[in-house]
C-alpha cells in the first residue's frame, strides 16, 4: 500500500467513526423513556424517600439562659434565640461565630449600632451590626453579610462578626435595641 492510500484509509476510518457516533447520539436522543434507562424496583427505602421530609424542629431554648427580653447566643450550638419579655421564643436561627468569642456571661447591646452597609473587619460588606462585647480590643456583634454569605472566619484574623442570614439580621436589628440583654452560653 502506498503512502497516499494509507492516508485515504485513515480518513475513511475517521469519517466512519464520526458517522457512527452521530447516529448513536441521534438514536439515544430519540429512544422512548421506557428504553432509555431501567427504572429501579420499588423497595422499602424507595417508599421512605418518597415521603415528604419533615422540617427539623428548631433547637429548644437552653435552660439557664435567664429571664425577660433577651438574645441568647449558644457558642457551641452556633445558634441564637430572640426571646420576648414573657420568655417566648420569637425566632431562632443558626449563626457563624466570629474568630473571637466573648466569654459566657450576660452582656448588653451597646452603641453604636450600624444599619447602613459597612465593611466588616474581615473585609466583607455587612449590614445591621448589633455590638454587645469587646474581646482583645475588637468589638463583637451580630451582623449579616450584604451578599448573604456565612463563611467561616479566617482564624488568623481578629474578627468579631457573628454572621447570620440577611432575614435573620433584619429580625435581630428590629429586636435588639441598645440596652437589650445578650446572654452568651458555652
Amino acid at each position: 500500500m502506498s503512502r497516499g492510500s494509507s492516508g485515504i484509509v485513515a480518513g475513511l476510518t475517521a469519517a466512519a467513526l464520526v458517522a457512527v457516533g452521530v447516529l448513536a447520539f441521534q438514536a439515544s436522543a430519540n429512544a422512548p423513556d421506557n428504553l432509555a434507562a431501567p427504572k429501579p424496583k420499588a423497595s422499602a427505602t424507595a417508599t421512605e424517600h418518597a415521603k415528604p421530609k419533615e422540617k427539623p424542629r428548631p433547637a429548644a431554648l437552653p435552660s439557664g439562659s435567664g429571664t425577660g427580653k433577651r438574645v441568647v447566643y449558644a457558642l457551641e450550638d452556633r445558634r441564637v434565640w430572640l426571646v420576648d419579655a414573657d420568655g417566648k421564643v420569637d425566632r431562632t436561627f443558626e449563626v457563624m461565630p466570629s474568630s473571637l468569642n466573648p466569654l459566657p456571661g450576660t452582656y448588653r447591646v451597646n452603641t453604636p449600632r450600624s444599619g447602613a452597609p459597612t465593611k466588616g473587619s474581615d473585609g466583607v460588606m455587612i449590614e445591621h451590626v448589633v455590638r454587645f462585647a469587646m474581646v482583645d480590643d475588637v468589638a463583637v456583634g451580630f451582623s449579616a453579610a450584604v451578599d448573604g454569605s456565612m463563611e467561616s472566619p479566617d482564624p488568623t484574623l481578629k474578627t468579631g462578626g457573628v454572621r447570620m442570614s440577611r432575614a435573620d439580621g433584619d429580625a435581630m436589628w428590629d429586636f435588639a435595641m441598645v440596652g437589650t440583654k445578650v446572654v452568651v452560653l458555652p
